[in-house]
């Protein structure tokens, strides 16, 4: 799909309009981090951890996912590159092969188990470009102006606090730089994200869809954002709600 199309089909996907701010949230913040409470709240679901049906990393690779997405990606030697959402490691390894040994992969997660797990794969692989690093559910914690690519796969519906998450993302990217999402076109109770929701929830935090493809190989979608010349304050940003399969915009906070 040409870039043109991918615009085409966004701009189809996502009807803007104003909504009650009282539907978009909750009357009570109590439940949520205290960094969290400045942003809006999701007004959607919010999956578990796991539960995608994903095959094993050699099925995964039969099918050439990784290198799929790797190559809509552009991922080159001597980029440096986020793994969020990281997990054991399957695309981490194979991004630190890519990127080679000028290249820097940091894989980054919020289950700690996960991360030891892939502490010690990455240990016995000796990869020795390859940091791991805990993230928040409101913060990804990584640092600024150092990424040219950013990979959410088959996470972002596990994402709780989507406005603060990749607000505090924004930043990260270098010049050029580009976050890569790959998720199911299914609600996000169901382990997918809406691709009206994921385009609308960035748009949000000022990000700007730049291609958008449903490849088979990769069990989903594939779309790229790349960084708006701003980003709103977190009091200004409009939340977004799907409802009867059309995405709608709060009016104000």
């Amino acid at each position: 799909m040409s870039r043109l199309a991918a615009l085409g089909l966004r701009a189809g996907l996502i009807g803007v309009a104003c909504v009650a701010l009282a539907s978009c949230q909750r009357s009570s913040d109590e439940d949520r981090a205290p960094t969290a409470r400045a942003f809006p709240r999701a007004d959607r679901p919010v999956s578990g951890p796991g539960g995608s049906g994903f095959t094993t990393e050699a099925e995964r690779d039969n099918r050439k996912e990784a290198q799929t997405v790797m190559d809509l990606a552009a991922i080159q030697p001597g980029m440096t590159v986020a793994d969020i959402g990281a997990g054991e490691g399957y695309y981490t390894v194979r991004l630190a092969a890519r990127v080679g040994a000028k290249g820097r992969v940091l894989a980054q997660d919020i289950d700690e188990a996960a991360l030891r797990k892939l502490g010690a794969r990455v240990e016995h692989d000796r990869l020795d470009n390859v940091s791991i690093k805990p993230g928040a559910v409101d913060d990804p914690r990584i640092p600024e102006h150092s990424f040219d690519r950013v990979f959410l796969i088959h996470m972002y519906h596990e994402v709780g606090e989507p406005y603060a998450f990749l607000w505090r993302l924004w930043p990260a990217l270098r010049p050029g730089g580009r976050v890569i999402v790959v998720d199911l076109d299914r609600p996000t109770e169901q382990h997918g994200t809406p691709p009206a929701l994921l385009f609308c929830e960035f748009e949000a935090v000022g990000f700007r869809l730049s291609e958008f493809q449903r490849k088979p190989e990769i069990a989903g979608y594939y779309a790229q954002f790349e960084a708006a010349p701003r980003r709103p304050e977190p009091g200004k940003i409009k939340p977004c709600r799907l409802e009867a399969g059309q995405v709608t915009r709060a009016k104000g906070r």
